[in-house]
């Protein structure tokens, strides 16, 4: 009977675990990968704002940065990387935060590169209102392109080219299938009336990108206890030495390094990654020295095509 009761019990625990597998609900499968940590300066060591949430090899892009196809192609298997979920045909589901053009010149490439190589199912974007205005208009400007391959012989479908739009309105749920949870929060970024930031909450991780923004309390309300907060940052120092201009403008649109300490203090998450980073001249070392005089936590300087898992 104890050698009958143990063989149920082994039977019982792989029955769950493939249970578990069907469901999306295994744990331990989230990575998170920086595409793009840059800002609109065209650093060559810093592509565009994007980053990848990856839930059992199945990607979920964040911003279309400049760059981010290539980025994603050098941990992919077809260019020597390990992370097959990286493959361009695989991107299928993707966020915007807002519509400025270090965060959307990327586009066009995630349109139509991952359908040339394979991707036979639209694209579905959510982002802010003017997502279908700027999709649509992307549609029409490559539409040579698209009739192109369509109808020259190219062996290629007709599926992959389309596009699937969900324009966010207002706070909550936005996406959700078995690997993640997504919702979309306002945040203050200068006048733009539609700029978001996310919260994804898989398996075995929640990870919050707080986009471009000033401190609000939608990014204290939704990184609370998040393992991982993706934020952007300005160096206070060098602020303080900007003109009355500057000043002004960094004040509306984005978010300081002692602002940042402040709010990851309340909000406590387990590694905060600072990206779309306005050093001003600062050193990596000098905005780590300026966060850690006001908090203490696990901080890191984002890097392109660092993978966080």
């Amino acid at each position: 009977m104890k050698k009958a009761h143990v063989i149920l019990v082994i039977l019982t625990m792989l029955l769950n675990c493939i249970f578990l597998q069907a469901n999306g609900e295994n744990k331990g499968n989230t990575k998170v990968i920086l595409l793009g940590t840059g800002t609109p300066l065209p650093n060559p060591k810093h592509s565009g704002s994007s980053i990848a949430i990856v839930v059992n090899d199945t990607p979920y892009i964040v911003d279309f940065g400049p760059g981010l196809i290539r980025r994603a192609a050098e941990l992919s298997p077809e260019y020597g990387g390990k992370i097959k979920a990286m493959s361009a045909k695989n991107f299928k589901k993707v966020f915007l935060t807002h519509l400025h053009s270090d965060h959307t010149a990327g586009y066009p490439d995630l349109i139509l590169t991952p359908w040339v190589t394979g991707r036979d199912e639209p694209l579905v974007i959510y982002g802010p209102t003017g997502t279908e205005r700027l999709t649509n208009n992307l549609l029409e400007a490559y539409r040579d392109d698209i009739d192109y391959r369509l109808y020259s012989g190219e062996p290629i479908n007709d599926k992959g080219r389309n596009v699937v739009v969900h324009e966010i309105q207002g706070e909550g749920v936005i996406y959700k299938d078995n690997n993640v949870t997504v919702e979309a929060f306002p945040v203050k970024h200068g006048t733009w009336p539609n700029a978001y930031g996310f919260r994804f909450t898989t398996p075995d991780k929640v990870v919050v990108i707080s986009g471009d923004t000033r401190p609000c309390d939608n990014i204290k309300k939704y990184a609370e206890g998040a393992d991982i907060l993706i934020h952007e940052v300005y160096s206070q120092d060098k602020f303080n030495k900007a003109n009355d201009y500057w000043k002004r403008y960094f004040l509306s649109n984005h978010t300081s390094t002692l602002e940042l300490a402040d709010m990851a203090s309340k909000t406590k998450p387990k590694l905060l990654i600072l990206y779309h980073i306005l050093a001003l001249g600062s050193t990596d070392d000098e905005l780590l020295k300026e966060i850690n005089t006001k908090y203490k936590g696990k901080v890191i300087i984002g890097a392109d095509l660092a993978v966080f898992d």
